[in-house]
């Protein structure tokens, strides 16, 4: 069952805001984003806290989305997914804590690093990179390459259907058991949806996720600083040219931004006085839409003031 009620006012405000900015001189751009739009009467931070997980997914938030099931590469979102699932191994007791998995951990997020990623998903995995495996080591691997997604399916979520997280992110590409990994035609790429993300975000804020211990800490990673001069001092603060650029001053923000060069994505939280809080996931696909810096930033505005 989804998480979310469709709502008549919000899908038409989102409707006419995609046909608005296609007008704008985007052509193309309603097949090349998906949006998921969440909006709340009181804040999500905690919201989970001392209620059952049935009551609090029985509690239907209301929300609109412009091809939220459609499956997109998610670029750096998927680590994310990768932060949950790492709190969720540690509850379970599957792998070690300590401090070099929290500083992975950090760095993955806060500065979306994708040699940190890429421990991250060792540790999750039991996988390491290297050269091609000969095919009964290299299945093998494969299936130890598939724990994170098994872990999401036996989440019940209904958003989860065709989802695929078991790939580092990288800045070159991958090589050897890695390049082999992804398939001749690239098919085993990352896969998510706006929806199953924003899922995942909410989830987290509201403290539903792991445990409230666990989702305060995860919250805590992806807080972002909206302060200019911080954000002048690191060229990749995943709030220039994201949703958090759309934001007023004085808003509060959590959010994990994902770019190449095919892609321009974020998934943010939001609260601002005096306004409803909101939950907002963008996809956007192509390489012109990779190097529009405009374009979340002017979604996160239209939504927030719709």
């Amino acid at each position: 069952m989804a998480f979310y009620s469709q709502d008549p006012a919000m899908g038409e405000a989102l409707r006419q805001l995609i046909g608005r900015l296609e007008a704008e001189g985007r052509p193309g751009l309603g097949e090349q984003v998906s949006v998921t739009w969440l909006r709340y009467g009181d804040s999500l931070v905690g919201a989970a806290e001392g209620l059952g997980q049935e009551e609090f997914w029985g509690r239907m938030v209301s929300g609109a989305s412009w091809a939220g099931p459609t499956l997109r590469y998610p670029a750096s979102v998927v680590k994310l997914v990768y932060l949950v699932a790492a709190e969720a191994w540690l509850q379970r007791q599957l792998i070690e804590d300590g401090p070099e998995l929290r500083r992975a951990l950090a760095d993955m997020v806060r500065d979306s690093g994708n040699d940190a990623t890429s421990l991250v998903v060792d540790l999750l995995s039991g996988t390491t990179s290297g050269p091609s495996l000969p095919p009964e080591r290299h299945a093998a691997w494969c299936r130890q390459r598939q724990l994170v997604n098994g872990w999401l399916a036996r989440l019940g979520w209904s958003e989860v259907a065709g989802v695929n997280a078991c790939q580092k992110t990288w800045a070159e590409g991958p090589y050897g058991r890695e390049r082999d990994f992804y398939g001749a035609q690239l098919e085993n790429r990352n896969r998510l949806s706006t929806d199953v993300t924003a899922r995942v975000l909410h989830a987290v804020m509201a403290g539903a996720a792991v445990s409230p211990p666990a989702c305060r800490r995860m919250t805590a990673l992806l807080r972002r600083s909206l302060d200019l001069q911080a954000r002048a001092a690191d060229p990749e603060n995943q709030v220039d040219g994201f949703l958090g650029a759309g934001l007023p001053e004085g808003a509060r923000l959590w959010s994990k931004a994902g770019w190449m060069s095919q892609a321009r994505h974020d998934a943010a939280y939001v609260e601002v006085e005096g306004r409803a809080p909101m939950l907002l996931v963008v996809f956007s696909e192509g390489r012109v839409r990779a190097a529009d810096e405009t374009l979340l930033p002017a979604i996160a505005s239209a939504l927030l003031d719709a």
